[in-house]
């Protein structure tokens, strides 16, 4: 098992995700596709050369989707019941097509759950950033984690 049990995370644990993903011009069109959004500034680069930017943003809920999702391999693959919210989502930089994004982890909270005692409930910090070292995406998520079979 990949994932961390309940009972294995500590207040103050840091991660640092040693997988990072590049992200690519086809990650943005499929996903803004996929979610139905439109947005001219994800999927138009003519429309876009006349934005502050000059080319077309990452849709931010893919940025946050691969911040989570690179933290997965070290801390919840096969030991999470479910995902119980997600808080204080801030997108600080943008991102672009060619970004290379890394992730980091903070538990910030640990608790028992009052209605699962087989499962304790996680809060994480997770953060992302660029290439550069630049914050791209931070959100608090509370988890709820299994407990380590006795």
């Amino acid at each position: 098992m990949a994932g961390l049990w309940f009972d294995e995370f500590k207040v103050g644990q840091e991660f640092q995700h040693e997988i990072r993903r590049t992200v690519t011009e086809s990650d943005n069109m499929w996903f803004s596709n996929a979610t139905c959004n439109p947005a001219a500034i994800h999927i138009d680069a003519d429309y876009c050369k006349g934005t502050e930017f000059g080319q077309p943003l990452m849709n931010s809920i893919f940025t946050l989707g691969l911040v989570i999702g690179l933290s997965v391999q070290d801390t919840t693959l096969g030991t999470t019941v479910a995902n119980l919210g997600m808080t204080d989502v801030v997108f600080p930089k943008p991102v672009f097509a060619g970004d290379t994004i890394c992730s980091r982890t903070t538990v910030l909270e640990t608790r028992a759950s009052k209605s699962r005692p087989n499962a304790g409930i996680v809060t994480f910090l997770h953060q992302g950033f660029n290439q550069r070292g630049e914050e791209v995406s931070s959100c608090k998520r509370q988890a709820l984690m299994l407990r380590k079979a006795a």
